[in-house]
């Protein structure tokens, strides 16, 4: 656990303002291996899109926990910097699940998770306010309760989930409030959204991007405190894998990743 407890302290100093938190979400063993050997990596985090598909399962808790649990141990196991996994909504009805679940987390060396509010596969309908802080505030327990302060990356789903703009800062502070060292806001999709969320928002701000999002150096300027991908990254590798092997299947040149040495 003190490992643990370090890893989670150096994930936390890693999240700030204007020189954002960087993380290309992995998947399995040997994507953890590869995004921890890139030049500038300091911390991971999985993608449970991702994470899903690869076991061939939906999104939104397709997975049990047991096989959440194994495949985080995995990763984790995988590199030695910090790992953050995305936890969905802690695999669990309630909020005392959820903190069994977190510590069973914390257990295999996680050092950050992302929870989130909305109920079901889609980005509505949310949890209610005072379940949904209730569900970070176990997350916060959990690490009390095991002397490992893990990151907690509190998504807020009223903006993606068709929701109102007060809703979302509101569940965002009230996050905060309850523990969570940062908000994972989605829905942020211009230069303007993120900047008046950063003005309305009382603590760190995370976000998704993808080819349309604003400029990673418009974020940082911004003051945002970590970027991910999400299944983006998934995409991108299946992109590359499908070109590559129509390139091989129509008698093309050999693609010159053939010979990258892992």
């Amino acid at each position: 656990m003190t490992t643990t407890a370090a890893q989670a302290e150096l994930l936390r100093s890693l999240h700030i303002p204007g020189s954002p938190l960087i993380v290309t979400n992995v998947w399995d063993a040997i994507t953890a291996k590869i995004v921890a050997g890139a030049p500038g990596v300091k911390a991971l985090a999985t993608a449970s899109h991702a994470v899903s598909f690869a076991q061939g399962v939906e999104d939104g808790e397709g997975l049990t926990v047991e096989q959440a649990l194994a495949a985080a141990t995995l990763v984790i196991s995988s590199v030695d910097v910090p790992v953050s996994i995305d936890f969905e909504k802690g695999y669990a009805p309630d909020a005392s699940g959820v903190q069994r679940n977190v510590e069973r987390l914390i257990s295999v060396g996680a050092a950050g998770l992302n929870i989130e509010d909305s109920i079901g596969q889609a980005k509505a309908p949310l949890f209610d306010l005072d379940t949904a802080v209730s569900r970070v505030a176990a997350a916060r327990a959990a690490g009390n309760a095991t002397g490992v302060p893990i990151v907690i990356n509190a998504r807020v789903d009223s903006l993606a989930g068709g929701g109102e703009w007060d809703d979302a800062i509101t569940r965002a502070n009230a996050y905060l409030g309850a523990g969570a060292d940062c908000v994972f806001m989605l829905g942020l999709g211009d230069e303007a959204r993120v900047a008046r969320a950063l003005a309305e928002i009382n603590g760190k701000v995370s976000v998704i991007s993808n080819p349309t999002s604003v400029p990673l150096r418009t974020l940082a300027e911004l003051g945002v405190s970590r970027v991910s991908f999400g299944p983006g990254i998934l995409g991108l590798t299946l992109a590359h894998l499908r070109a590559a092997t129509t390139q091989l299947t129509a008698l093309g040149d050999y693609p010159a990743e053939l010979g990258f040495s892992y």
